[in-house]
Order: C-alpha cells, then structure tokens, then sequence
C-alpha cells in the first residue's frame, strides 16, 4: 500500500515536471516567432524612395562619411596645438620699402625748426617726380562757428611751381591771360570742357556763369569775390594768379592743408612761402580764440612721411 502511494506522488511530480516543461517551449515559441516577425518588417524594403534599398544605403554611407570627417578633425585638433594670433604690423611696417627707408631719417618724436624741417622734407621724397611741399596746420577751431571758419588768400613769394593757366571772362583783352573773352569761354563750359586752372570775371559777367555752377562749383573754379576772383581790376589779378596766388581753407576737422612749392626749389624758397603763410593764418587768428590757437604743423612731400614742427619756433 505504502508502495502504491509512493508511485502515484512520483507520477503527479513527472506531470508538474512536464507540464512546466511545456509551458516554457510554448513561450520560446511566441518570442521566436515575434522576433523573426520583426525581424521580417525590418527587412521589408520599398521599391522607391526614402526606404528604398539606395537610400538605405546612401544614407547609411553619408552618416560613415561624417563620422570619419569628425574623427579626423579630432585627430588634426590632438595632432596641431592652437598657435597665437600674430600681432599687427604697425603703420610704418605696411608702408612700401622705399617710404621705409626715407622715413628712417626722420626721428620719431622730435619737433624740428621750419628750416631744418624743409631740408628735411627735400630729402625724404620717396618719389621720382618734382614732389610738392605740403603743409598741414592744425588749429584749435571749430569750423562750424562763422568766426572760426578761416580762410585767406595769399601771395607765395617764391610761387607754386606750376603753370597756371588763367582764364578771363571779360568784354575786353587781358594781357597775360590764357583765354579772353565771354564767347570762347561760354563755349568751351557748354562743351563740358575745361582749359583753365583760374577763372576770374568782372561783376558784370558773372549772372552769364550761373548756368554752369554745376560744372564750376565742385571744381573750385568758380569765381569768387572773397577769393579776389571777382574783380574790374582784372590786370591785377592775373599778374597775382601767374605769380602764384593761393587760397587755403579750414576743413571739417580745423586742418589747413596747402600745398607751398616743390621739392626742386629747395629749403631757402621753400622756407618763404612757409612763413608767408603761417604769417596768414597766425593773422586771421579768430577773436573767440584764446590761447592755443595754433595745435600742430607738419610738412611732407607727396606720399612722404610728416615732419614735426617747433611751434616755438614758428
């Protein structure tokens, strides 16, 4: 009996046994099958377009293209240390080689005396051509107040150095002038042409150049009475136009820029057209200004360096 009992626990133990057994081979099943399901859509494919076979792999080939353009850049970045931005070169540093070497004999931050300024000016000339002296007066004006807006005409003893050619607008001859007369002129300006460096007209004339303000104006040849252009005594004004009469101007900033002769008429020349002027400004001095009148000078040739002037020894 006892032996009875012990077969029929036995028997039930092997069918939970079985039973388990069954269960787990049903669930293996299931997840094979869902896997192989998926498995399955994953490899469906379209004919055309973005889930085509092509795009598939074209794109699967962009993303191993910027991978290995992001692993080179790394390993150009580990392999090349950053380098230190190089300074700016300085003003001189990007000048041309032959400015270089004219302004190595001017000294950096020296005020020097007019002559020896001029002397100076004639030999840092880095140009093949008669160069012009300039010269650049800064003043402690405000252009933009009338009393301050100075401006003169001067008479420079030694002249320009160029050739200038006068013209007249007037009814009768004047001797010395390049080009008489209302109709020859009046003509050439209809033309759009022009052939003077100067032209002076009588009061008389000057309504007739109204038409061409346009062509005169923006060139500084119109005639002007405070520039001594509009004038009867046309003899006069030839004579100082030929013998090189100048007008200077303030700018915008309160700098005088005039040019005084070339480098061929050397110091002692150049020397006197510089104190004619300065004499100019320092006498049209305006009644507003105090003290300090005078900030800066400096002398140059063309595209020369600047030279410094003493103010104490203007």
């Amino acid at each position: 009996m006892a032996k009875a009992k012990t077969d029929v626990i036995e028997e039930e133990a092997e069918k939970v046994i079985a039973t388990n057994v069954a269960e787990e081979a049903d669930h293996g099943n299931i997840e094979d099958s869902t896997e192989a399901g998926a498995q399955g859509r994953s490899q469906e494919v379209a004919k055309a377009g973005k889930r085509s076979a092509k795009a598939h792999k074209e794109a699967a080939e962009k993303q191993a293209k910027e991978e290995r353009k992001a692993q080179a850049a790394d390993t150009e970045t580990e392999s090349k240390p950053k380098q230190a931005p190089k300074p700016p070169r300085t003003r001189l540093e990007r000048q041309g080689k032959k400015f270089r070497d004219v302004a190595a004999k001017v000294e950096k931050g020296k005020a020097y005396a007019p002559a020896e300024a001029l002397a100076l000016a004639t030999e840092t000339s880095p140009v093949k051509f008669d160069a012009t002296v300039e010269l650049h007066a800064n003043l402690n004006v405000d252009p933009k107040v009338a009393d301050q807006n100075v401006r003169d005409i001067v008479v420079l003893p030694a002249g320009t150095g160029k050739d200038v050619r006068v013209a007249v607008l007037a009814d009768d001859k004047v001797v010395g002038a390049d080009l008489n007369g209302v109709s020859a002129i009046t003509d050439q300006l209809e033309k759009g042409t022009i052939n003077f460096d100067v032209l002076i007209a009588t009061p008389a004339n000057m309504p007739k150049l109204g038409k061409y303000a346009r062509l005169l104006g923006p060139r500084g040849l119109m005639p002007n009475p405070k520039s001594g252009t509009v004038t009867n005594d046309l003899g006069k004004a030839v004579a100082e136009a030929k013998a090189g009469r100048v007008e200077y101007r303030v700018d915008s900033t309160g700098i005088v820029h005039l040019g005084i002769g070339k480098v061929s008429f050397g110091k002692d020349k150049l020397l006197e057209n510089f104190q004619a002027v300065m004499a100019s400004i320092k006498s049209n001095k305006p009644a507003s200004v105090k003290s300090g009148y005078i900030k800066a000078v400096h002398v140059s040739t063309s595209m020369g360096p600047g030279i410094a002037i003493a103010l104490n020894e203007l």
